[in-house]
């Protein structure tokens, strides 16, 4: 009696919880107490985006050693990167023997955001503002190394033209005089960096590319006055067609994200327009922390430029010393945007270039069809099984039948629980799982008829053929557990979809049939005055 209450709880705890998971999926506008949780369909079956990586090493000399670690490193920092993302079940597995990885983010609605993710390298810098004269030595010798060298920079020469209110006169010159006369004075660099309002270090929208040419020509940034760099601000997302500052900043680094020990997301609920809105929390290891704070402690007064790679985001003045070993930026960030570049920080650097090589989307029409494919076959698979039950078993054929739809419905409840991903293999599992969970229950009625053959009572050869199935049962669907588990463990993407819905089925098969199907024998056969059993 104690082992038929305890049977009992266990059902019903059992039906409970696949109900609290299931019914959403059928049953619109439930209490409010219930589960938010929804199925998720993977990438064949709602769509999204697929994307092929390759690890650039064109511009590194590498040992085939060398190489291999990059491209581990470079798939553990993607996957934490894609991971924190917060795509669900995404897929991110590496071609063998190749230096390519594939991602697939099912359910994306902005790959681009993704993509930008993904490729970042987040080399976090601070560095010291130069001085007001080192700034001023750079921008002559930019401007002088410009005027000698305009020939090669083309997309300048707006910036050596004469103003045409300005008059050269020179009558024993030539027309060609004057022009080497104009460009000679020309101060194409001061001209370049100074907005259309006359401030300095101030660059227009519509020359930011021509700046960013100058920055990855080696020539002119040899000219650069030595251990100087310059540095374009970030971009206002506000306003994106804005001014963007310029800065010049000591090369050396006084401390990089090396030292950094993680990064936070933070909502500012400051009275000024600085404080409020998102900004990221920098906190540094002890070490870094120490660093810093001798750093801001022999440097007030001094501008401390953040940089995330080679981008100003915000060149403080240091007013006081930094104990705690925090610092803020901010930035007019979306809240999105600071997400990033917190995933970036704390998944480290990319130890490599990456390359998309091939960028493809799944739209969920395709999805759609798939899944009135997958619920069809489910729909015959089930239908013929359950039809077969009943004629050929009757009775208690239904009652296996009772059990395999509580089966299915616990499988979708789980996968819903564990917040898993139903893929079209996964689909494939499941209708597997249709088939498997009526053969333990084949296996009981066949043991039962025997008994009932060899003249048992019905109670005698019900109790007997559960007892005498169970060993077998479990043998059998022990090892396709194994079998499931192994390849989960060893598997990817679609098999690891298809193992999971197996392993779960599994799980449910072996509670509907030996669980399940002897308590309803129990409560409707056995315990009451029956002399036949149709079976």
């Amino acid at each position: 009696m104690r082992n038929r209450k305890i049977r009992g709880l266990i059902i019903l705890v059992v039906l409970l919880v696949t109900a609290y998971y299931f019914l959403p999926m059928v049953v619109p506008n439930l209490p409010s107490f219930w589960t938010t949780k929804r199925l998720i369909l993977g990438l064949d079956l709602q769509g999204g985006t697929q994307i092929q990586l390759e690890v650039d090493f064109s511009n590194s000399e590498l040992s085939e050693k060398e190489r291999e670690d990059a491209i581990k490193t470079a798939y553990e920092i993607i996957r934490n990167r894609i991971d924190q993302f917060g795509v669900a079940e995404p897929l991110i597995q590496r071609v063998a023997n190749t230096n390519r990885i594939i991602i697939q983010l099912p359910g994306l609605k902005d790959p681009g955001r993704a993509k930008d993710l993904i490729g970042k390298t987040a080399m976090l810098e601070f560095k010291f503002v130069a001085s007001s004269e080192q700034m001023q030595e750079t921008y002559e010798a930019m401007d002088k190394f410009l005027q000698e060298n305009i020939e090669k920079y083309d997309f300048l020469e707006e910036f050596t033209d004469v103003e045409e209110t300005e008059e050269v006169v020179d009558v024993l010159g030539t027309e060609e005089d004057i022009e080497d006369e104009s460009y000679d004075n020309a101060m194409i660099f001061t001209d370049l960096t100074t907005s259309e309002e006359g401030i300095p270090l101030q660059i227009e929208h519509k020359h930011i590319a021509k700046l960013k040419s100058l920055l990855k020509d080696p020539l002119f940034l040899q000219n650069v006055p030595t251990g100087l760099q310059i540095a374009m601000g970030k971009e206002n997302k506000n306003d994106p067609y804005s001014a963007r500052d310029i800065y010049i900043l000591h090369r050396k680094a006084e401390i990089t994200g090396k030292s950094l020990e993680n990064a936070i997301t933070r909502i500012g609920q400051g009275y000024t327009a600085k404080d409020k809105g998102p900004y990221m929390l920098l906190e540094f290891k002890k070490s870094g922390a120490k660093k810093f704070k001798n750093i801001t402690g022999q440097n007030i007064g001094e501008r401390l430029a953040i940089m995330l790679d080679d981008i100003v985001f915000i060149a403080p003045t240091i007013e006081s010393r930094i104990p705690d070993g925090q610092a803020r930026i901010t930035g007019n960030f979306s809240i999105e945007e600071c997400h990033d570049y917190v995933i970036v920080l704390n998944a480290g650097s990319l130890p490599a270039p990456v390359n998309i090589i091939e960028e493809r989307t799944v739209g969920p029409t395709l999805g759609s069809d798939s899944i009135k494919a997958g619920i069809l076959a489910a729909i015959i698979g089930m239908a013929v099984v359950i039809l077969f039950m009943i004629i050929y078993y009757g009775l208690s054929g239904l009652f296996a039948d009772l059990a395999l739809v509580v089966n299915v419905a616990f499988i979708i409840a789980v996968m819903t629980m564990l917040e898993g991903t139903l893929t079209m293999p996964g689909i494939a599992g499941m209708i597997l799982t249709i088939g498997m969970a009526v053969d333990a229950n084949v296996i009981i009625f066949e043991r039962i008829r025997e008994n009932l053959r060899d003249g048992k009572t019905i109670r005698s050869a019900v109790d007997n053929g559960f007892s005498r199935a169970m060993i077998t049962i479990l043998d059998a669907n022990i090892t396709t557990l194994i079998t499931a588990l192994v390849l989960y463990q060893f598997g990817t993407g679609p098999i690891k979809g298809f193992a999971v819905t197996l392993s779960i089925g599994i799980v449910g098969s072996m509670f509907a049939s030996i669980i399940l199907v002897k308590a309803i024998f129990d409560g409707f056969v056995t315990n009451s005055a029956k002399d036949k059993l149709s079976i």
